[in-house]
């Protein structure tokens, strides 16, 4: 079965609860229609090749950007697609696809626009949340020498966004889990990528790695 495009929907005022169900209610009569047994065998198991670690962002779903279907990307989204090492949803997440579905790749997405990253380049305080966006001032501070210099305020929330994806791929190879899979001989691929909802173009940020041995040493569990 094909992935289905969906049209966006410009008028968010229409969506109800009720139009939830019902719209569930037309997806499974039209799928059904195309195939009878997509359900029973989406049932059956998942064996996805990907694990997407990606924003909670609502413009960025993994499988309509990706042209995929259900079933073919495991996914695990936080705000501005974070991978914290204190995180234990996330880990938990990362354990399960790499120990038990056996991923084969493990992909960190942002998207330009980002919301988190706006909001951890302010002054503001924010809440709660203010404690989780400072995982990306910290991003902001490693690499402020060049944000500093670009007067342009997008396109230096561009670069964060971007930098922010390069260092989050970084933290994932740090992790115990992806360091004990590529140890005991796994391939496992981790990648960054931008994704920008003004053209639904992806951009590889060509940090893609398959082991540690670009990590610096003190990171390495040998």
């Amino acid at each position: 079965m094909s992935p289905q495009i969906y049209k966006p929907i410009h008028d968010t005022n229409t969506i109800t609860y009720e139009t939830l169900l019902q719209g569930n209610k037309q997806f499974v009569e039209e799928t059904l229609k195309e195939d009878p047994d997509y359900f029973t065998k989406l049932a059956s198991g998942q064996t996805p090749p990907v694990l997407w670690i990606g924003c909670a962002d609502s413009r960025v779903p993994a499988n309509q950007i990706t042209n995929t279907s259900p079933g073919e990307i495991f996914v695990h989204r936080n705000i501005a697609n974070m991978v914290i090492h204190s995180d234990m949803n996330m880990l938990s997440v990362l354990d399960y696809a790499v120990n038990v579905l056996r991923v084969k790749h493990v992909i960190v997405t942002g998207h330009y626009g980002c919301g988190g990253v706006m909001a951890a380049m302010t002054h503001q305080q924010f809440g709660l949340i203010d404690n989780w966006l400072r995982h990306i001032k910290d991003v902001y501070r490693l690499h402020a020498t060049e944000l500093d210099l670009i007067a342009n305020e997008k396109e230096r929330t561009d670069k964060l966004v971007e930098y922010n994806v390069i260092e989050n791929v970084y933290n994932l190879c740090k992790t115990s889990i992806v360091q004990n899979a590529w140890k005991n001989g796994q391939k496992l691929g981790v990648h960054g990528w931008v994704y920008s909802i003004e053209t639904g173009i992806i951009k590889d940020m060509n940090v893609s790695t398959y082991d540690n041995a670009n990590m610096e040493d003190v990171f390495k569990f040998k």
